[in-house]
């Protein structure tokens, strides 16, 4: 009887440690005090593996003179109020650019591709998913093309999402004199203290003036094409301008917390040459400067007689004024989560929101449903395709639709393939556009970026393309709900009580 006394006290201990550490998220502290209520220590071994309690020591990256927070006199009252709630959380205060919406895979891979061809003088890609495949070996091919013409690269991929991508590769880039970083390998130490931050973010800066930033991946999948996963949409931007100091002040930032990688060249050197992974691209040629052949264009175009250019200015160039923030799960304030809390909260008219994961925290979900009672018409587009690791994210969502649509949100089910797009547009002329989910792992876990526009034409495309994407959905209602087994029910609440760690 002393030892189940004693194992009681040690787990008392433990249990009163978890909710120090996680005191300032209630929720999250309840989930784990359950927990070890159930696996009695063995729970806050668990904790430990699993929540990361020593954080990253970083401080926000914002300038101390962001200061410059005015719009022209043309914008409405909702787009000055976020503006200036915003000037103290973004990286250099607001900027000038503009803007290209990129509309799904094939669109941002051909304009990408033409971009890294024009690269004279620099060129830093920072990806969650890196993989080699046909789209992948294409831009690894490019990049060591682009430094053997001298211009410096730097390729920065995350430890867990890009883990598969082979050291051959690696090795190819580091003779062409690519550096190569990873962050949060998964090997010692890394693995042990920090294997459960990410980062989420797909950022390009090149030459310092022009950058993507969004949802896509490098990746077959996110043509569209690939057989076991079927159509993606998704949503990236091109941004020219000032604006990227900031993507560039954040690729910087996580270059310095990633680690080198360091592997022996003449293991390489060693390879048989029909090894080489060049050699198995099945990809049509590239034609210099315009991304793939036109027929390569012409195929995906046409897949299921849907052309992927759905906004009528998807070429264009829009002027617009835009704010950055970083997410960053090193500093206690949760700034994407800020960041969309204060869109909502502010908008006056409309609130259009696309995201492939919904397990909001309750502040997010009662400013959506605040909004609503002041009159704003509240949109959400979710995907009614899950993805096989997300199942559990897919069932926590449905949680959430019981309240909304008590509150008046219009919710409604993309049915076309898989919807991956993370934005919103509020007002007519405000936009978020990033690589962020509306959950607590890219509130709280991930290096995430997010980029706030300022422009009704930007707006507009985005509006333009909501309404498209509606079209090719369904809407759900209460009586959707009611449809629901009780053994789903029982298991949806049960991925409910896990949200907190999603």
């Amino acid at each position: 009887m002393v030892w189940i006394l004693g194992l009681y006290l040690l787990n008392s201990i433990l249990m009163l440690i978890v909710a120090i550490s996680e005191v300032r998220k209630p929720a999250k502290a309840l989930l784990w005090l359950t927990i070890s209520l159930c696996l009695p220590v063995i729970g806050f071994g668990l904790y430990l593996f699993t929540s990361n309690p020593v954080h990253i020591r970083r401080e926000r990256l914002t300038s101390p003179d962001n200061k410059s927070d005015t719009l022209p006199d043309s914008f409405g009252h909702s787009a000055t109020v976020i503006v200036h709630a915003l000037r103290h959380m973004c990286v250099h205060g607001l900027q000038s650019g503009q803007v290209q919406v990129l509309v799904n895979g094939i669109k941002t891979y051909n304009k990408l591709i033409e971009s890294l061809q024009n690269a004279q003088r620099t060129i830093d890609l920072e990806y969650y998913i890196y993989r080699d495949d046909q789209i992948g070996r294409c831009i690894t091919d490019l990049l060591i093309e682009r430094a053997t013409a001298g211009v410096q690269v730097r390729f920065m991929r995350d430890g867990w999402g890009s883990r598969q991508f082979p050291k051959h590769q690696i090795l190819r880039m580091l003779e062409a004199g690519i550096e190569c970083r990873t962050i949060f390998p998964l090997r010692f130490p890394w693995l042990l203290s920090n294997w459960t931050y990410r980062d989420h973010c797909k950022n390009v800066v090149i030459d310092g003036k022009e950058g993507f930033t969004g949802g896509i991946n490098i990746g077959y999948e996110y043509t569209g094409l690939k057989p076991d996963v079927g159509f993606w949409r998704d949503t990236h931007v091109r941004m020219v301008g000032e604006v990227e100091a900031d993507l560039q002040a954040i690729f910087d930032n996580h270059w310095n917390l990633a680690s080198p990688e360091q592997m022996k060249k003449r293991s390489f050197r060693n390879r048989k040459a029909e090894d080489t992974p060049s050699q198995n691209i099945t990809l049509p040629g590239r034609v210099a400067h315009s991304g793939w052949s036109p027929e390569w264009n012409y195929e995906v175009g046409t897949i299921n007689d849907i052309s992927i250019d759905t906004a009528p200015n998807a070429d264009a160039l829009q002027r617009a004024y835009i704010q950055t923030v970083e997410g960053n799960p090193g500093i206690p304030t949760d700034v994407i989560r800020e960041t969309y809390f204060i869109c909502i909260t502010q908008a006056t008219q409309t609130i259009d929101i696309t995201t492939p994961y919904f397990v909001p925290d309750s502040d997010i979900i009662m400013a959506i449903k605040t909004a609503v009672t002041r009159g704003v018409r509240v949109r959400l587009l979710v995907p009614n395709q899950i993805e096989l690791s997300t199942l559990i994210v897919g069932a926590a969502s449905r949680t959430f639709y019981g309240e909304l649509l008590e509150a008046g949100v219009n919710i409604h089910l993309y049915n076309k393939g898989m919807l991956h797009a993370k934005l919103m547009i509020i007002d007519g002329e405000i936009s978020t556009v990033g690589t962020a989910n509306y959950d607590m792992r890219s509130f709280r876990l991930n290096y995430e970026a997010c980029e706030i526009i300022y422009s009704s034409e930007v707006a507009k495309e985005l509006t333009e393309q909501f309404e498209y994407d509606i079209t090719h959905s369904v809407p759900f209602n209460v009586e959707d709900l009611l449809k629901f087994s009780l053994p789903q029910r029982i298991i949806d609440q049960g991925a409910r009580l896990l949200s907190p760690l999603l």
